[in-house]
């Protein structure tokens, strides 16, 4: 639940429901959560993954010191960090990831993957992200790949052709 918060704080998205402590809710949509930022987490190529529980423990204790220094008092049953409104979430980790702070590539790189599972769904197949409905895939229109499953676009991104085809190039694609 604290690395849902912490995901959620840097992608934020709505509520799954009306319960939801570690979601809060400071968005239209699907955020990170939703989009998979603790599953990607969780994967062996993340390098994370057997540390995450120890990180979730010392952000939960950066969560409690953020608390006693500001005056809040928090829900005591719920993990520190997830007690924390999303503003406070949000100023607690912006002093962890701050220039100096010597935590600071252990939360940065956290939160580059709670973007990377948004932005690009990394944890998944984009097929299977695409059919799923992945909020971060859906929110930057990506396009669907043809029937074959490749994607292919008429229409140049520059508005205008770039280079040639090689002429060594094969039928697939490849240089040859």
């Amino acid at each position: 639940m604290t690395l849902e918060a912490f995901a959620d704080t840097i992608v934020p998205g709505e509520k799954r429901s009306p319960d939801d402590r570690a979601v809060a809710g400071a968005a239209e949509g699907g955020g990170a959560v939703v989009a998979g930022a603790v599953e990607l987490l969780e994967t062996p190529a993340t390098g994370l993954a057997p540390a995450l529980g120890d990180f979730a423990r010392l952000l939960n204790r950066h969560a409690q010191a953020y608390a006693g220094q500001h005056g809040l008092e928090l829900d005591p049953t719920l993990p520190p960090f997830v007690a924390l409104s999303f503003p406070h979430r949000t100023a607690l980790v912006g002093v962890l990831t701050a220039p100096g702070h010597p935590e600071r590539e252990v939360w940065v790189s956290i939160a580059l993957f709670s973007n990377m599972a948004f932005d690009t769904a990394a944890h998944m197949h984009t097929l299977d992200a695409i059919a799923a409905g992945h909020p971060g895939l859906a929110s930057m229109g990506f396009a669907m790949p043809d029937s074959d499953g490749l994607w292919r676009f008429s229409d140049y991104s520059y508005g205008r052709k770039l280079a040639s085809l090689h002429p060594s190039t094969t039928p697939t694609g490849s240089p040859a």
